[in-house]
């Protein structure tokens, strides 16, 4: 089974099967959403991304298992965010990026798939340059009584991923995750491949048919 992160486009947007597929909730401010019509819905989500796309530059990664999307994630700065207006621990700092929308299909869920989605979208933004850090907002589960109302990501998950609390709320905390701590760990984990690979690399075996060194040539009297 073939597993890759690839940049989130329209094309491979159409292909999602995912209740997030069709929802406003942070691209559109509440009193436009209401007077937009369900069928139009997935045709302003798509408008949303193209926008980002063309001011700011790629907003989202998904995840391909065997070639076909079993998950993403959504990303932009808060300007282009204006649903994440409604959460009490709004805004977030202005050297992040906010982390929207995070969705893995139910049948890849525990395969680390929504890791894979986290560790692209933030080698995306390392090399970008002059952002700083990555924030979200999270859904603390059935017991605020706000479970799934906001679209948040699980703040369970998001702690998991290496998020951790910034602006701690009971119903909505902010989680924020340093990029220069993701370098770090870009850097450990190449480090440390390329040292796997160095024990496993064979040795360059001596050539049988080469001749064998010759010694300092001492000239006779």
């Amino acid at each position: 089974m073939s597993r890759k992160v690839v940049r989130l486009t329209l094309d491979l947007l159409d292909e999602l099967d995912a209740p997030c597929r069709n929802c406003l909730f942070w691209e559109v401010d509440p009193v436009r959403r209401r007077a937009i019509d369900p069928a139009d819905a997935a045709a302003e989500k798509e408008a949303w991304i193209s926008e980002v796309m063309r001011e700011w530059g790629s907003c989202g990664r998904v995840v391909l298992v065997d070639d076909r999307p079993a998950g993403y994630a959504i990303y932009a700065p808060e300007a282009f965010v204006p649903g994440s207006a409604s959460f009490p621990t709004a805004p977030i700092s202005p050297d992040a990026v906010l982390l929207t929308t995070v969705h893995v299909d139910p049948a890849h869920t525990g395969g680390g798939l929504g890791r894979m989605l986290i560790q692209g979208m933030a080698r995306d933004l390392i090399t970008r340059g002059g952002i700083a850090a990555i924030e979200a907002y999270g859904d603390v589960g059935p017991a605020s009584r706000l479970h799934g109302a906001r679209c948040a990501a699980p703040a369970e998950f998001l702690a998991h991923v290496g998020f951790k609390t910034h602006r701690p709320h009971p119903t909505a905390p902010r989680y924020r995750m340093e990029l220069r701590t993701a370098v770090r760990w870009r850097d450990e984990v190449e480090a440390a491949v390329e040292r796997i690979l160095g024990a496993v690399r064979p040795h360059k075996a001596p050539n049988p048919t080469a001749p064998a060194p010759r010694g300092p040539v001492r000239e006779g009297r």
